[in-house]
């Protein structure tokens, strides 16, 4: 472990752990700019991902599915600290391919699946099979959760972590879990700028969810009548930034 990379991982996850997470860390920091993996471009920048992926640790349970892996946040450090089994559903095939070569150098229990998630979320052997699921950077909450849920069995739980959260957004959220068949059961804030949506799922998904590919982000769920109820015209972010 270089100089650069021991400094920004210390006091980040367990010690036995660090080794490793310095082997992500270069291998991302080695491959981002030419996959276009992450905007981090330095050992400090990657550490400060991996400790914000950390906070979900607690939360999640075994096995568990991450939906727009991309680099690699929050699943690998989190399949890493935990030992857990991990599906990580990613469209890019280059960087599906990149997630594959981490697990096997790092010798992780991950299977990637190469394909879209609201394609991937209607396979048999996919559907209803998780006990958690996390998804970061990828669309406003509603959405995210219409990406989710479906992977997940019975009292599984979405781990979701986010940016700051409007009140359409979050009455959205909450109405959007109810149509799919879940209850938004949690918001834990971790400072005035982030916090870890949990949403558990109460019963089977309805079988018309996920929608085709690209509606979940264009027209998320309940997001046009909680905006509506409020009289916003204009839609809360509420996204983590983009990795």
């Amino acid at each position: 472990m270089t100089n650069a990379l021991a400094d920004a991982l210390r006091d980040i996850g367990r010690p036995q752990d660090r080794p490793r997470l310095a082997a992500f860390t270069a291998l991302l920091l080695e491959r981002g700019a030419q996959l276009n993996l992450t905007a981090a471009r330095h050992p400090a920048a990657v550490a400060a991902h991996i400790a914000d992926s950390l906070t979900l640790l607690r939360h999640i349970r075994d096995p568990f599915v991450d939906i727009g892996s991309g680099g690699g946040f929050p699943a690998i450090p989190l399949a890493l600290a935990s030992g857990y089994r991990v599906t990580l559903v990613e469209a890019t095939l280059k960087k599906a391919q990149f997630l594959r070569e981490v697990a096997v150098a790092l010798d992780l229990p991950v299977t990637v699946i190469a394909e879209r998630a609201e394609i991937a979320g209607r396979r048999p052997d996919l559907r209803d099979r998780f006990a958690s699921a996390t998804a970061r950077a990828v669309a406003s909450a509603p959405a995210v959760l219409e990406l989710t849920l479906p992977f997940l069995a019975p009292n599984g739980m979405a781990v979701l972590p986010r940016g700051e959260l409007g009140d359409a957004e979050r009455r959205a959220t909450a109405d959007a879990a109810l149509v799919l068949n879940g209850e938004l059961s949690g918001e834990i804030e971790l400072d005035g700028r982030r916090r870890i949506l949990l949403v558990t799922k109460r019963g089977p998904t309805p079988s018309r969810f996920p929608r085709r590919a690209g509606v979940p982000e264009k027209r998320p769920l309940c997001f046009a009548s909680a905006a509506a109820r409020r009289g916003d015209v204009k839609r809360d972010g509420g996204r983590t930034a983009p990795l």
